[in-house]
């Protein structure tokens, strides 16, 4: 997790009571932070269509002195970026692959050890039971989440009806998708460091919606927890430059399950309807491997026809 103080953190930390313009600048920083260490103020405004004098007055809200000392914390944080490479050249340049794959495996052992640890059984409960209850679901999850959210989004879609996966490239785009979520509906949120604004933003649109709001996090001090009224709070590190996911992921498995041991009667007829259908329009036929009498027959029901004819 990321130091408190980290230039990046002190903006998420304040950005639920920044106004408008400022939230415009917080996002671009934790987006671009990269580019933005070398703009001036000016250049900044310019680029976000704002005056230099509001990129100063930002500066100054999230506890610098000025311009100058905000832009030398950006350059702190381009530093340690580089830093995490070194670092583990530093840790694993000499060792041989089986050492790395072994220190990789344990640390995300402690993690998922460290999530057990510290988690919160009524937040989960009333977690699954709001995923249950929405009529509809919405599920976001961008850059290095995507692919969790994508996880949750398949599943869900097996347990429940109404189930919606948000893929965008722009907050304008995000919008546009959930423009219908009301009061009934639920909103999943995933985010770890760097956190996603975008994501951030549309939380932020679901919760002004009165929709009930679900954060898949790394901290309590994650801005992801601003405009959610249900935190579930998995240890998310980085191991070097990747990030890992090992425990968000079993995370949002166990939800998986407890959705499924809640309501087995409808889970088993959703798949029993879903097998009827792969079968009928014969789905699998040429991409999947079936076990039959514990040997795998590829094309197995192609091959039955053929025996029968």
């Amino acid at each position: 997790m990321e130091e408190k103080n980290d230039i990046l953190a002190r903006i998420t930390d304040c950005y639920g009571k920044m106004s408008k313009g400022h939230k415009a600048i917080a996002t671009y920083i934790l987006e671009h932070y990269d580019q933005a260490v070398f703009m001036t103020a000016a250049k900044l405004g310019e680029t976000l269509g704002i005056s230099e004098s509001t990129v100063v007055r930002f500066a100054s809200g999230i506890g610098c002195s000025g311009y100058p000392e905000f832009q030398k914390a950006l350059e702190e944080c381009v530093k340690s970026k580089l830093n995490r490479i070194q670092k583990m050249d530093a840790r694993y340049g000499r060792s041989s692959q089986s050492e790395v794959l072994t220190s990789v495996l344990t640390a995300d052992i402690e993690k998922i050890q460290h999530t057990i640890d510290n988690l919160d059984p009524n937040t989960f409960e009333t977690a699954v039971n709001t995923l249950l209850t929405a009529e509809k679901i919405y599920v976001m999850g961008l850059r290095s989440n995507e692919p969790l959210a994508e996880f949750l989004h398949f599943y869900l879609n097996m347990i429940r009806p109404d189930v919606i996966l948000l893929k965008t490239t722009s907050v304008s785009e995000t919008f546009e998708q959930m423009i219908r979520i009301s009061p009934g509906d639920c909103f999943v949120g995933i985010s770890f460091p760097r956190y996603s604004m975008r994501t951030l933003k549309a939380m932020e649109f679901a919760s002004d919606r009165n929709a009930k709001v679900i954060a898949v996090t790394d901290s309590v001090h994650s801005p992801m927890c601003l405009y959610s009224s249900c935190n579930l709070l998995a240890r998310s590190d980085m191991v070097s430059i990747v990030d890992s996911l090992v425990a968000p992921l079993s995370m949002i498995n166990a939800l998986v399950v407890a959705m499924c041991l809640k309501k087995p009667q409808e889970v088993r007829k959703n798949l029993e309807t879903l097998e009827e259908t792969w079968n009928n329009y014969q789905v699998y036929l040429n991409d999947e491997i079936n076990f039959i009498d514990d040997e795998p027959m590829l094309n197995y029901s192609l091959r039955k026809s053929e025996e029968e004819a």
